[in-house]
């Protein structure tokens, strides 16, 4: 019978060793799950919080492009205007140059000697500075001037607008 005792102790031994083994397995593998399970969950929250936040910088950047296009709008809209005006006041200048309507005028600086030096003096009590000669410009110099003046008006007025799109970039 001993050797029955010994098998029956290595037996149970064995037995206990594969039960105390699969339980061991059991409990690991359902504490890795947790492990795993709770890992996931903070992955999660932490990837939705990092959406969140791109989002809503996403939102305050197209805030912020909104913003910035609509003062563009209003200044490209302010441009357009002035050089709409600057344009309908050389257009208007020119057809009354055209008309003889107006006629452009300049200060001479020293009087001519000797009878005017062919430029008549203006007579006329209308003046503003009384006893200054002024020569009378031919009207196409005048148109050329008037032109010159309109590219320099168009110029001035592009600047500005360049300024202010460089000052609303800029955030000034």
């Amino acid at each position: 019978m001993k050797a029955l005792d010994w098998r029956l102790a290595v037996l149970a031994l064995l037995l206990g060793l594969a039960l105390g083994g699969r339980g061991a397995w059991l409990w690991q593998a359902n504490s890795y799950g947790k492990t795993l399970a709770e890992q996931a969950r903070a992955y999660t929250t932490e990837r939705e919080a990092a959406a969140t936040a791109v989002i809503a910088w996403q939102e305050t950047e197209q805030a912020r492009r909104r913003a910035l296009e609509d003062r563009l709008q209003a200044n490209d809209q302010t441009h357009y205007q002035e050089l709409r005006n600057a344009q309908q006041t050389q257009t208007r200048l020119r057809d009354r140059l055209a008309t003889a309507d107006l006629r452009l005028s300049v200060l001479l600086a020293t009087p001519a000697h000797g009878g005017g030096g062919g430029m008549p003096a203006a007579t006329g009590s209308c003046g503003v500075v009384h006893g200054t000669i002024r020569a009378e410009l031919d009207p196409a110099h005048a148109r050329r001037i008037v032109s010159i003046t309109s590219d320099g008006d168009r110029g001035l007025i592009a600047l500005r607008a360049c300024q202010s799109y460089i000052r609303s970039i800029s955030g000034r």
